[in-house]
């Protein structure tokens, strides 16, 4: 199976708590403006790469505290980040996974890209999602892993064991 990317960060600090492989995949429906990877909206542009490919980089580097989906728009591509997670957890690592749906907004499923059951399955692999599109009026340098106000930092396996969205405070 394949994802198609922009691009890799192999050691990130800044995408996660951690050292985080980064993988920013192309493509995104949100275009939100002020966007600090607008290269990534077209959802023709970067480039195929096996996710068998990026696992074998991934074990590779034992100081990885976890792996970062971001983009672009990762759920547009749930079906191969799924399997990637999986993976990834398997190996004892966290996944963050960046997003401009809410929650919310993905817990009801978004046909176009994916069924509420397939974030389901995604999301029991993430540990954190920071949720929301970024907002420029709303932009904070200030705060922890995210690039404004209205973006949450969502503990998923509390949340998804609950009722409620169980929120993360590194502010």
């Amino acid at each position: 199976m394949k994802v198609r990317i922009a691009g890799l960060e192999e050691e990130s600090y800044v995408d996660g708590e951690g050292i985080r492989y980064a993988i920013f995949v192309q493509g995104c429906p949100h275009h939100c403006e002020g966007c600090h990877n607008p290269q990534t909206f077209d959802f023709d542009g970067g480039r195929l790469i096996e996710i068998d490919e990026l696992l074998d980089r991934i074990k590779g580097n034992a100081l990885l505290s976890g792996v970062t989906l971001t983009g672009g728009e990762p759920l547009c591509q749930l079906r191969s980040l799924t399997e990637l997670a999986r993976a990834v957890q398997g190996m004892g690592l966290t996944v963050w996974c960046y997003t401009g749906f809410t929650f919310e907004e993905l817990i009801g499923g978004v046909e176009r890209y994916f069924s509420a059951d397939e974030v389901r399955e995604f999301l029991r692999h993430v540990d954190v999602l920071v949720d929301g599109p970024f907002v420029e009026r709303q932009r904070d340098l200030s705060l922890a892993f995210r690039g404004s106000g209205n973006q949450r930092l969502i503990d998923v396996p509390k949340t998804l064991s609950g009722h409620e969205v169980v929120l993360i405070d590194l502010d």
